[in-house]
């Protein structure tokens, strides 16, 4: 696995024989990183095989499309031809077209596994959980009437007795709702 300096540098040395670079001078004749991280984002070349820290590391597949890609350029071709030609290809045929020197392809350090992102977007959906064989019991709610037209809803059947201690303890709330102008007889009826 290289860093992203490391595989440009690869990409430059590869690059080095049977290259005449770029017909038109308008493309670059090797891509820095501005442009391998821009082949990753289009989808012309994988996105890094692994992340070391904040470090994204690249593979020799990663090499044979940068150098298959400034191959066709070299040909004159678009990169949209070159994407429609090289989306998907193998690595034989990636290797066909780079010819890259054998020694290039070698790494200093082994293989790490590539870690698989779940693909979440291609999963089917999680199935809709059944309906449950009970339904929630409604629970019958009773208004508690309170001065200035404000209603408490309390569960069941209050008494008399429940009622006043009720309103007796609602009073700091009937209070605050009386000063800002909210119980129905305060209202301006404009």
């Amino acid at each position: 696995m290289w860093t992203i300096d490391e595989l440009v540098q690869r990409v430059s040395v590869a690059l080095a024989a049977e290259y005449s670079g770029a017909p038109n001078g308008r493309v670059r004749d090797v891509p820095d990183r501005r442009a391998v991280r821009w082949y990753a984002t289009t989808g012309l070349v994988d996105r890094p095989s692994a992340m070391r820290g904040r470090t994204a590391l690249y593979g020799q597949r990663h090499l044979l499309q940068l150098v298959a890609v400034k191959r066709r350029q070299a040909e004159g071709r678009t990169l949209a031809e070159i994407q429609a030609e090289l989306a998907g290809a193998t690595d034989t045929t990636l290797a066909g077209i780079a010819r890259l020197p054998d020694e290039l392809l070698e790494t200093e350090e082994p293989q790490l596994e590539q870690a698989v992102r779940p693909r979440f977007w291609a999963e089917p959906a999680a199935p809709v959980p059944a309906p449950q064989a009970e339904a929630p019991k409604a629970v019958a709610l009773t208004g508690v009437a309170l001065a200035g037209g404000a209603v408490l809803l309390v569960p069941g059947a209050p008494s008399a007795a429940d009622c006043a201690d009720i309103a007796a303890a609602a009073q700091p709330l009937l209070d605050l709702l009386s000063a800002r102008g909210l119980l129905t007889d305060e209202r301006d009826p404009s």
